[in-house]
């Protein structure tokens, strides 16, 4: 069986924040991913949705003004 991945193909390390912004893991954890047992690959999976989140906030969307 294949070790889980949270790999997207989007692979680019952000130099401010240190993410991946496809998957947002840090650099080494993707260096010691393959050496990392299951649960604790599971555990970080888990945990980045919120870190993406958190490091790439949604821009706040403003209504578009009303035509008269």
């Amino acid at each position: 069986m294949p070790a889980s991945s949270p790999c997207i193909r989007l692979c680019v390390l952000d130099p401010v924040t240190g993410l991946c912004e496809g998957c947002g893991r840090t650099g080494d954890e993707i260096a010691a991913w393959g050496a990392l047992a299951e649960p604790e690959r599971l555990r970080i999976m888990a945990g980045l949705p919120a870190r993406l989140a958190a490091a790439y906030p949604e821009p706040e969307t403003v209504p578009a003004p009303a035509v008269a």
